[in-house]
C-alpha cells in the first residue's frame, strides 16, 4: 500500500501544474483527458485500487478520492478563468468614449393615419373587422350588386388569379381572366367585400370599420399604385338615414383634418349603394393646395339588393357605407405629392414622421 499512496501526491502535483499551465480551453481539455479521462493517468491509478488487500482499500480510497476532488476543483476554477478570458474583447475598450445611441423605430406614416382613423371611429362605437385579401367574385362583386359587365370585373382593372395545380400556389395573370365563374379568385379591389362576410355571419345591428390593403391594375405614378390601403365603414340598424351618414362623415373628417373642416355631398353612382354620393371636403389643407374643395371619399345608403343577398330584410333594416383611401388622407395631411414614397422604404422619408 505504501507504494500506491506514494504515487498519488506526485501525480496530483503534476496534474495541477499542467492544468495551471494550460493557455486556453483546448489545452486545458487535453490536460483533463491526460489525467482524468477514460484512459488518463489518474484514472489508471484509481483502477489499481481494486488490487489492494481488503483492509487497505478504505484508507487508500479516501486518499485518492480526496486527490480527485482537488483536481476537479482546480480544473473547474481554471476553466472559468479561461472562459472569462476568451469572452473579453480582443482589443482594449476605452470606456471614456461616448456611447452609441440606440436607434428607435417608429410607426410607418400609413400606420399612424390608420390608427387615427380607427381611433375616431371607436369613439362612436365602431369595431374593427378584417377579411382575406385573396377574394372570390361573389364577395367582391356579385354580393355587392356589381354586374358581370361592370368595368371593375375586367382584367384590365383587377388582378385575377389563375387556377393552380393542387400542389402549387395560384399565380397572377394579367392578360386573361379565369373562366371559372363566381368561384374565380382575385385580389380584392376594395375592403367592401368584408362587409358582406360580416353581414353573412352577424345579425343586425352592425357597426364596423374595415381598414386593409387592396389591389388594382394601375400603373405606378405620383397618384396611383397597384397596391394601396382603403378603409370602409358600415352601419346597419333600424331607421338609419342619410342624416346619420352625414353626421358620421363630418365627425370623422373633422377629427382627421381639423375642426374647421367642411363637408359636402355630390350625387354619384355606386352599384352597391342607393342613393350614392361623392364626398368633398374643404379646410386649410385644401386651400394650401390651391383648391377650395377636394374629393375625398365615396358613400351611400346600402342598396336593398345587397341586404337581400346577405339575408337582411330591406323593409326592416337600413344602413350606410362609405370608403376612402388611407394614402390620400396621409398625402393631404403631410403635404406628400407622390404616393410611391410610402413604399420605397427610404429612411430619409420615413424619419420625418
Amino acid at each position: 500500500m505504501a507504494g500506491f499512496l506514494e504515487e498519488i501526491e506526485p501525480l496530483k502535483s503534476a496534474a495541477l501544474a499542467e492544468f495551471k499551465a494550460a493557455a486556453d480551453l483546448a489545452a486545458l481539455e487535453q490536460a483533463r483527458v491526460n489525467y482524468l479521462g477514460a484512459h488518463g493517468k489518474f484514472t489508471a491509478l484509481l483502477k489499481q485500487l481494486g488490487t489492494l488487500p481488503k483492509e487497505e482499500k478504505p484508507a487508500a480510497g479516501k486518499t485518492i478520492n480526496a486527490a480527485k476532488v482537488d483536481l476537479e476543483t482546480a480544473l473547474a476554477a481554471h476553466r472559468a478563468e479561461l472562459e472569462l478570458k476568451a469572452a473579453l474583447p480582443k482589443e482594449p475598450a476605452d470606456f471614456t468614449l461616448p456611447g452609441r445611441r440606440r436607434v428607435l423605430g417608429k410607426l410607418h406614416p400609413l400606420t399612424q393615419v390608420t390608427e387615427d382613423i380607427v381611433r375616431s371611429f371607436r369613439k362612436i362605437g365602431f369595431v374593427v373587422a378584417d377579411g382575406p385579401e385573396v377574394e372570390d367574385e361573389y364577395h367582391c362583386f356579385d354580393a355587392l350588386n356589381t354586374p358581370a359587365d361592370h368595368p371593375a370585373r375586367d382584367t384590365q382593372d383587377t388582378f385575377y388569379l389563375a387556377p393552380a395545380p393542387s400542389a402549387e400556389p395560384a399565380s397572377l395573370v394579367g392578360a386573361k381572366r379565369s373562366e371559372d365563374g363566381p368561384s374565380s379568385s382575385l385580389l380584392r379591389t376594395h375592403t367592401s367585400s368584408v362587409q358582406i362576410r360580416v353581414m353573412q355571419k352577424q345579425a343586425p345591428p352592425v357597426r364596423i370599420i374595415v381598414p386593409g390593403r387592396v389591389y388594382r391594375r394601375d400603373n405606378a405614378d405620383a397618384t396611383h399604385n397597384p397596391t394601396f390601403h382603403q378603409v370602409e365603414g358600415l352601419y346597419v340598424d333600424r331607421n338609419v338615414t342619410v342624416g346619420d351618414l352625414k353626421g358620421t362623415v363630418e365627425f370623422v373628417f373633422k377629427e382627421l383634418m381639423g375642426p374647421e373642416t367642411r363637408i359636402r355631398f355630390r350625387p354619384h353612382y355606386f352599384s352597391y349603394t342607393e342613393p350614392s354620393f361623392e364626398i368633398d371636403f374643404s379646410s386649410a389643407l385644401t386651400r394650401k393646395m390651391g383648391k377650395e374643395w377636394l374629393e375625398i371619399a365615396g358613400c351611400g345608403m346600402v342598396h336593398p339588393q345587397v341586404f337581400e343577398n346577405v339575408g337582411y330584410d330591406p323593409e326592416v333594416w337600413t344602413g350606410w357605407a362609405f370608403g376612402f383611401g388611407i394614402e390620400r388622407i396621409a398625402m393631404i395631411r403631410y403635404g406628400i405629392n407622390d404616393i410611391r414614397l410610402f413604399y420605397e422604404s427610404d429612411l430619409r422619408f420615413l424619419d420625418q414622421f
